[in-house]
């Protein structure tokens, strides 16, 4: 094996730390030695070699960005679903005040982000991991319900519909409110990580206490 040059110190033979910290909150206790060591095993002996630093680099923050998807995709589509669904209504059976829809839809979206939160801090034992939830959850709503949207104003963009559209917030809101919930989101899922973690640790077994 050829020892590291002079120039190179032990941190370059590793992966970013926030993509290390990221991805040892994703995986339960039991897991996160393993996993984390198995993957840095794979890193350092066979990636880095043949792809280079930056390329290792790339390639170990897809293998994080994998578990954030998996952990998340779920929240993400029913977000996505909550918020394109009230577009569909505002623009084609729009009310004569959005007062309640919104109010449904606020608390709904609320509802998803501290709900996945919480089980990902039950499951995990980790309030970054809530919070890096709650960051993906937004993260993959936003295009799922941008590409929709595009959808339904390909489909359907008469006169009636542009104005109702106008009156419900206009296309501004339309593509930027996903982009908005990512801080917000985040900090509900941090919000209830911290109930989840508190249950985790109130309902574990009296051996581990």
């Amino acid at each position: 094996m050829t020892p590291p040059r002079p120039d190179q110190s032990p941190r370059q033979h590793r992966p970013p730390r926030w993509a290390e910290a990221v991805l040892r909150a994703m995986l339960t206790p039991e897991d996160a030695e393993t996993v984390s060591g198995d993957l840095l095993e794979v890193y350092r002996d066979s990636v880095r070699p043949s792809r280079g630093h930056l390329g290792a680099n790339v390639w170990f923050v897809g293998q994080v960005a994998g578990f954030a998807w998996r952990a998340t995709w779920v929240w993400g589509l029913l977000l996505a679903t909550l918020i394109l669904g009230r577009n569909a209504l505002d623009w084609f059976v729009p009310p004569a005040d959005f007062m309640t829809r919104s109010i449904v839809t606020t608390y709904g979206a609320m509802s998803l982000f501290l709900v996945c939160g919480g089980l990902i801090a039950y499951r995990t034992r980790s309030l970054r991991a809530s919070a890096a939830a709650g960051l993906a959850i937004g993260v993959i709503a936003a295009p799922i319900k941008i590409v929709g949207a595009l959808v339904l104003l390909a489909i359907w963009h008469d006169p009636q519909t542009r104005m109702a559209i106008d009156r419900s917030g206009g296309l501004a809101e339309v593509f930027a409110l996903p982009l908005f919930l990512l801080l917000p989101g985040a900090l509900l899922a941090l919000a209830g990580g911290l109930v989840g973690k508190a249950a985790a640790w109130s309902f574990r077994p009296r051996g581990m206490q």
